[in-house]
Formats: structure tokens, sequence, C-alpha cells
């Protein structure tokens, strides 16, 4: 996980590294340092588009140079927060939220194929960063709104909404906030067989329009 403050916006991200994939961490460690160096430029979405093309072709040569990570991949998801707008970004299907006052909605759009009657999550994923043996293009889910004063955003891996419903992440969101409502969200998960690497971040927009 990525907390990136600069003297005007702030980023969170969540890379996932692909289960089944050799080398998932070094995946999304090379996708969290490449944000991370590239942070003070992340203003809009023209420059959070490069900056997620510049992290698939890092995970692309980091593969070629080492071929027991070839097909190596990741998930990403996050905000960058300034006082001119909220650019929501995600690849995969690593999740991006927002609350405002009682109203929860995801604002990622999910790299998967619909689901089947009485499926509730899948395991397949269309889209990552690397993944794949050939250097391959990516399209990510970028999108720019509005700062909403007192708004919330939850950025999370789908350890978290794999194993606990979308209500049941909006029920504890109402109810907790900052790093308590982290902390109740990972505990539902695991008390639901989720598994022991999910990542979450809570970020809150104050009335001032401040963040936390």
């Amino acid at each position: 996980m990525l907390v990136f403050p600069s003297d005007d916006s702030l980023m969170v991200a969540v890379a996932d590294g692909l289960g089944g994939h050799p080398c998932g961490e070094l995946a999304s460690t090379i996708v969290v340092q490449e944000l991370s160096r590239l942070g003070n430029w992340l203003t809009d979405e023209a420059s959070v588009r490069s900056a997620l093309e510049r992290c698939n072709s890092s995970v692309y040569d980091a593969a070629d140079r080492d071929p027991t990570c070839m097909g190596m991949g990741t998930t990403v998801a996050g905000v960058v927060l300034s006082t001119d707008g909220v650019v929501v970004f995600n690849v995969g299907d690593s999740r991006v939220y927002g609350m405002v006052e009682q109203d929860f909605v995801r604002l990622s759009v999910d790299d998967s194929p619909p689901l089947a009657p009485g499926e509730t999550t899948t395991s397949i994923v269309t889209q990552t960063m690397g993944g794949n043996d050939n250097h391959i293009t990516i399209d990510p889910h970028i999108a720019t709104l509005p700062v909403e004063p007192a708004g919330r955003y939850l950025v999370c891996s789908d350890g978290l909404t794999d194993a606990i419903s979308e209500d049941a992440i909006a029920s504890l969101l109402r109810r907790h906030h900052g790093l308590e409502a982290a902390v109740e969200l990972w505990r539902a998960a695991m008390q639901a067989g989720g598994p022991d690497n999910i990542t979450i971040a809570v970020m809150e927009v104050t009335d001032d329009g401040s963040n936390d």
C-alpha cells in the first residue's frame, strides 16, 4: 500500500500481486515504488494514465530481466485527492469506494467478466499490470470527481470484497471512522474466512477540505 502526501495533493494506492503467478509481491512492489516516484506529478487524469502505463512497462521490464518472474502481475487501485478534485483509478479488481453522508458507491470498475447466476465473486481478472508473457498495453479506468466535504474513500484489495458483501462494508463504514474503520473491516473479513493479506486504506476529507 502507498500513502503519498505532497504539498498540493494526497495519493493513496493499493497494489495486489496476482496469486498463482510468480513474483506477485515483486510486481506489486514495483508499481507502488513507481507511483511513489511519480507522486508529485500526479494531478489529473492524463498524468495518472501516463504513470500507470509506466508502471505496467516497469513490471514487464522486470520480468524480462528475470525469466523466473515471467508472467508476474498485479492489480492496482487508488485515489489522488487535491483541491481541484478527486482522481480515482484502477486496473484489475482492487477497488475504490466513496461515501458521502450515508451514501456508499463503488467508484472503480472491475476488470472481470460478468458473474454467472448465483455467483457473488470471481477469481478471473481480465486486465492487470503485467501478468502476461508478452507486453500488453493497459486501458486504466480513471475518473475525476468533485471534492466532497466530509467525504470518505475506501481503497482495498479483493481480499476484503471477496470475503464480505458491499452492504456489510457500507454498514461498518457508517459506524466507524479512520483507523478504527480499517481495523473493523479487516476483522470482519478475517472472521468471514478472508486471506491474511487483505489491504485496506480509509481516507477522510474534513469539513474544511483537508484530508486524513
